[in-house]
């Protein structure tokens, strides 16, 4: 997937706005208690059965994220018309389906957007009944996630990591796998990085990764561990060529940078395509990162909600889940899918890390969300 910026504080405002729209009415309706905290009156789940369709689908996704031939395999198969539309970042996928009236009948919200498209009343209830490739979910998967936690409004599409690519070109194959490259002048020196790293442009994650170099949570809410993760940044800021969330992968393999911040598959994809992929190396530091988790979900006024349904499970099928992963080299949340899954990415630590136990998901945090977005500004400048 090409994650790309950062206006999460722009999309929790615009939530709250149509939750209070959504709420002002009055009435004595019951509302959904969503993972976020819900507000929006809660709209039901379509009356579908598996397999059923009710007109063609229209498919709002990441670019590049979708295997072409899954989906001319799904018009086949169901006798649909399939229309794709792509966006570069929540943000700009968000206010287009909360407005309504999109046209849209699929989308692939990332973790903490699901929360606040559930409690903008954005996205319809799941109806399971419909969905039984939801039993293909690995458990941790299939229950738990932070932002949906019982899987009521969306179901798990593909998940990665954040981390960090390096030239092993510059810095040599003894590089510590630390966020210290980075934020350690001494570090820095040491390997000849100042002006040639890039961090995202992203609020929550290159403050998240300095949160998690200081050894907290990246979902802190303590403002004390906030300041430390400031101050570490500004004063890396100098040291760095640009904060990027688009091209990092490019300007790593085309030598302008030597470290740079970014996402799994992102660096896949780039690294095989140079004449020496043994050049580069991606990890996640040692310290610990993000792991985060995009997802499947139908638009509260889809015009096609069967149809919808029919597709997330045709996607959860265990072969097809696999044909996914395979052509994205990004992780599959289905279990089922493993035994069809290259064993060449089953076994790649870049796309399924072996020690998960200091990631972490991006969780909303609600209205400290301004707390990150204010002091990433002050970061910067």
């Amino acid at each position: 997937m090409n994650k790309n910026p950062w206006l999460r504080l722009l999309a929790t405002l615009t939530a709250l706005v149509l939750i209070a729209a959504a709420c002002g009415g009055g009435g004595d309706d019951e509302t959904s208690e969503s993972a976020g905290g819900g507000g929006a009156e809660a709209s039901p789940a379509a009356a579908c059965v598996a397999g059923q369709t009710d007109g063609d689908l229209a498919f709002y996704n990441w670019a590049e994220y979708m295997d072409p031939d899954l989906i001319e395999q799904f018009k086949a198969e169901f006798g649909v018309d399939v229309t794709e539309d792509f966006y570069d970042s929540n943000e700009a996928m968000q206010p287009i389906v909360t407005a309504g009236r999109s046209g849209f009948d699929v989308i692939v919200p990332s973790d903490y957007m699901v929360s606040i498209l559930i409690d903008a009343g954005g996205v319809m209830p799941l109806n399971k009944d419909a969905i039984p490739n939801l039993a293909n979910l690995a458990p941790e998967f299939a229950s738990g996630l932070p932002f949906d936690p019982a899987g009521d409004y969306s179901a798990p599409y593909q998940w990665g990591t954040t981390g960090l690519g390096v030239d092993l070109a510059v810095t040599g194959e003894d590089v510590p796998q630390t966020w210290g490259l980075i934020f350690d002048p001494a570090l820095r020196e040491q390997y000849g990085l100042d002006g040639q790293i890039t961090l995202l442009n992203d609020p929550r994650e290159t403050l998240g990764a300095a949160l998690k170099y200081l050894g907290y949570s990246l979902n802190t809410t303590s403002e004390a561990e906030l300041e430390e993760a400031k101050n570490l940044v500004a004063e890396a800021t100098s040291a760095v060529a640009a904060y990027e969330s688009d091209q990092y992968d490019e300007l790593l393999a085309s030598g302008d940078s030597a470290v740079a911040h970014g996402y799994s598959g992102n660096f896949i994809v780039q690294f095989d395509s140079v004449d020496d992929p043994d050049q580069y190396t991606y990890f996640v530091p040692d310290e610990g990162g993000t792991r985060w988790v995009d997802n499947m979900a139908v638009v509260v006024d889809a015009p096609s909600p069967c149809t919808a349904h029919t597709f997330i499970n045709f996607l959860l099928d265990a072969e097809n889940g696999a044909t996914l992963t395979n052509w994205n080299f990004y992780a599959s949340p289905n279990a089922a899918s493993v035994e069809f899954i290259d064993p060449d990415i089953l076994s790649d630590p870049i796309v399924y890390p072996t020690d998960q136990s200091k990631l972490e998901f991006i969780a909303d945090t609600g209205e400290f969300e301004t707390n990150f977005s204010d002091a990433f500004i002050e970061a910067r400048n």
